[in-house]
């Protein structure tokens, strides 16, 4: 039960806390939590860690006024608990309720919505240049990113621009040791070194008064005593990085103690220039078993059961497996049989279930952190070096490194696999992470062969297949349980659909695993008396002309479903073909995700709410028909 959080219905409450209320309240945000992770899934571990950030933030500044953005937005639940969200956090994740990200539709205190990491100090640093610009000089301007985030590109892009426009910006690193996996590469050393500084602050004034004290006598004495400065704070601290790209680096510093927290947001709050706070923080803070195992608890199964002290006792595991298992299962088997095919994926080495690759082909296994770009360009590198690279990736991140799939392998026509995990709705993440455009943005592309496994008797067949093509290949398959479905299944070729039934009124065409869906709904259908057929097109790039031109010419009505946008999906391309081939493109109905962003809900509600369900299909199929038969007698009647 909370005593103190729920009298907060904005920060401006928190100023009538003393220091002790402060501490209650954190484990009070903690607790709360813990709760809603009773309820359903949602990212914890991240949360637990920047309690005591997000309280000393919102005591120091007034986000009313001042600019605050979260990067990665996972971590926003705490700031969401104490902006006036509090009575209706239970509804967060679900259909209607409030969005597991910030979102300005929900509170002034949220100004973008950040679902994909890196673009914290870009927007920051905009919004402060343009209230300068619009006079308003004194409005703060604060990126919070965490230390996963920081290696992104655009990253570097922004602090460059940053230093070299020298506006007073402040960019707080959120230094948890992790992204949703442990940290990789270069800077993760490099943060570790830092890490190891924690006496640097304590030691830093002392250093002051010693270096001030010492005389300076003419310009080369000034120039050798910088030199002395810069080599302490190297030797001190890993801030030298950070000072070289015009930011004033201080740090590091206790993320989870509140008092030195707001004392060192209060001495750089008004700081001329960009100034980097590092701030040290632990990913499960305050519970146990998420501090000892940050990956298992960033989004955990419901929590059960917990004990004294917050100890989790027990999460309810779900048993039934999903496409990610049969597909990253695939990758294993043939990384086993070819010593060619490599992995790369980017920082989601658990989301893909990747683990026991990792384990067992480390040598070829490659998590290249939150760097969508550079993992593309890499695999292409891989490619010309003759091995056989598996970009596994979510498909709304793979839409970041969109020019990389031109260049460095389209252009090249260079033999990469991209195996786009979470395509179509991902239910409660929302806009940020539904795979919406993979197709339209894919195909498009010369040399790239794009398909979509309809169940799980396609996705072996499928990734053996792209494997042994001489170009690039791309499949899509949804954060879904797998499903089957009855048939005696043909072998998986080159631009060739499948066909399960034919029928003489309706042809539903299904790209994905929809396909199941289509199949119940031609059964209902069919129970109507209509004569009704289904393909598994697996393929949009080549498009299989014949069995869908012959469906075209055949069928009274051709329906296309897919899980992706109907602006460039598969419907689309049907039509292209349609037009090219002159055929009669009245026929065929698109259905797929509108033209608008889909709200966060659980995948079935959000697939029934578009019409993509088994009853939304058969009322579609329905109303064309009946639309049809108008048409047929209006056209007899005129003539």
């Amino acid at each position: 039960m909370t005593v103190l959080l729920s009298r907060i219905a904005s920060p401006r409450d928190l100023h009538a806390l003393n220091d002790a209320e402060l501490s209650q309240l954190a484990q009070e945000m903690r607790d709360e939590l813990i709760r809603v992770c009773s309820i359903r899934p949602a990212h914890f571990a991240s949360n637990l860690g920047v309690v005591e950030l997000c309280l000393a933030l919102h005591l120091t500044f007034d986000f009313s006024r001042d600019r605050l953005i979260w990067d990665t937005g996972h971590q926003i639940y705490p700031h969401k608990l104490i902006t006036g969200r509090y009575r209706q956090f239970d509804s967060i994740r679900t259909r209607g309720g409030l969005m597991g990200y910030p979102n300005p539709a929900e509170s002034e205190y949220d100004l973008f919505v950040t679902g994909h990491a890196g673009c914290s100090v870009s927007c920051a640093l905009g919004l402060k240049v343009g209230d300068d610009l619009a006079g308003e000089t004194d409005r703060h301007s604060v990126a919070v990113i965490g230390d996963g985030a920081l290696p992104s590109g655009i990253v570097f892009e922004a602090l460059n621009n940053a230093g070299g426009l020298k506006k007073n910006l402040l960019v707080i690193l959120n230094d948890n040791e992790m992204s949703i996996c442990p940290r990789v590469g270069g800077l993760a050393t490099y943060l570790d070194r830092a890490r190891l500084s924690n006496f640097y602050q304590d030691s830093k004034q002392g250093i002051r008064d010693i270096l001030e004290a010492i005389p300076l006598v003419g310009d080369m004495a000034k120039h050798a005593i910088g030199h002395l400065k810069d080599g302490l704070k190297a030797w001190l601290t890993g801030g030298m990085l950070f000072e070289e790209l015009g930011f004033r680096y201080i740090g590091p510093i206790d993320g989870h103690d509140l008092p030195t927290l707001r004392r060192w947001l209060r001495d750089v709050k008004d700081q001329k220039g960009p100034v980097l706070l590092h701030v040290l923080t632990r990913k499960g803070e305050g519970v146990p078993d998420a501090c000892a195992d940050p990956v298992t608890f960033h989004t955990p199964p419901v929590i059960e059961k917990v004990g004294p002290d917050r100890k989790i006792l027990s999460l309810r595991r779900g048993g039934a497996k999903a496409y990610t298992d049969a597909v990253s299962g695939t990758i294993y088997q043939l990384m086993s049989e070819n010593p060619r095919v490599t992995v790369i994926t980017a920082a989601m080495c658990q989301g893909n279930k990747l683990e026991k690759i990792r384990e067992q082909f480390p040598d070829r296994f490659f998590d290249v952190g939150i760097c969508e770009s550079h993992a593309v360009a890499f695999a292409a590198g891989l490619a010309k070096a003759g091995h056989r690279p598996i970009v596994d990736i979510y498909s709304t991140f793979l839409q970041r490194s969109f020019d990389q799939l031109f260049q460095e392998v389209s252009l090249q026509n260079l033999p990469v696999l991209f195996t786009m995990d979470r395509a179509g709705l991902t239910g409660p993440d929302g806009p940020t992470h539904h795979g919406t455009y993979d197709i339209s943005y894919i195909r498009m592309f010369p040399n790239f062969v794009v398909m979509a496994p309809g169940d799980e008797l396609d996705v072996a067949p499928m990734l053996r297949f792209a494997l042994q093509h001489e170009g690039p290949t791309a499949i899509r398959y949804p954060k879904a349980n797998l499903e089957k479905t009855d048939r005696a299944v043909t072998p998986v070729e080159l631009g060739c659909a499948e066909v399960l039934d034919w029928g003489d009124d309706v042809m539903l065409v299904a790209y994905g695993t929809l396909l199941t869906t289509c199949v119940k709904a031609a059964e209902r259908l069919r129970e109507e008396g209509l004569s009704v057929g289904v393909i598994n097109a697996r393929f949009v790039k080549p498009i299989d002309q014949e069995t869908l031109s012959k469906a075209i010419n055949e069928a009274a009505l051709v329906v296309t479903v897919e899980e992706g946008t109907l602006e460039g999906g598969f419907g689309s391309a049907v039509l292209e073909m349609a037009n090219q081939l002159r055929l009669d493109t009245r026929k065929i109905v698109r259905l797929g995700l509108p033209d608008r962003f889909v709200a966060h809900g659980e995948r079935g509600e959000l697939l029934a709410e578009l019409g993509l369900d088994v009853t939304g299909i058969c009322a579609r199929v329905r109303s064309e028909l009946t639309r049809n038969q108008k048409a047929r007698r209006w056209i007899r009647t005129e003539r």
